[in-house]
């Protein structure tokens, strides 16, 4: 019975080991000298004119526009949170305090409250954000609405006190000599 078996350098074919042994003298990469801007060294004549002809090679080029920080708006209309009143507050996502119900957005998971829908009962609403409309019909219907806080931008300008610049000045007038000070020009004329 003859015994088939597979030849060892069969399993090395494509490997780096194959052909040459080990990788130690040859490259891999065919004749290529190298990658990107590899031989324009000292002796690198065959890729200056190239280089020469395309001017954008060196140094840094254009700049990448910085990213915007935007809002995601996540918007509820007024019809949809009166239909769904009581189910909120049977979860306990909205109170309702003496007769107007209490909703907090955030913690139905919306950052804007848009106008679309009739209201019938009063709302004290804490929202980001509100359509104008909105807030018109929330006050119509003797409810309130508090929207988020923008803070001011803080002011870079410093005020500087005054009072000590003048004293700086006349300690100044004190020191220099009065024969320093510029004469006068009827004192020139004589």
């Amino acid at each position: 019975m003859v015994i088939y078996k597979t030849r060892k350098n069969r399993k090395m074919r494509g490997s780096k080991t194959h052909g040459w042994g080990s990788m130690k003298k040859h490259r891999g990469a065919g004749s290529r000298g190298g990658r990107g801007m590899a031989g324009t060294g000292k002796r690198g004549d065959a890729k200056k004119p190239s280089i020469w002809k395309d001017k954008k090679y060196f140094g840094k080029h254009g700049f990448k526009r910085p990213k915007k920080i935007t809002v995601k708006i996540k918007a509820i209309n007024l019809k949809t949170i009166e239909q769904n009143l009581e189910s909120l507050l049977s979860k306990k996502l909205i109170e309702k305090k003496n007769d107007s119900y209490v909703i907090d957005l955030k913690k139905l998971s919306f950052n804007k409250l848009l106008s679309t829908g009739k209201i019938t009962k009063k709302f004290n609403i804490k929202c980001e954000y509100a359509s104008k409309k909105a807030i018109e019909k929330i006050k119509k219907a003797g409810g309130n609405i508090t929207l988020k806080e923008e803070k001011p931008a803080a002011e870079t300008t410093e005020k500087v006190d005054e009072k000590p610049i003048a004293q700086k000045a006349e300690k100044i007038e004190e020191k220099t000599p009065s024969s320093a000070k510029t004469p006068d020009k009827a004192e020139i004329k004589k």
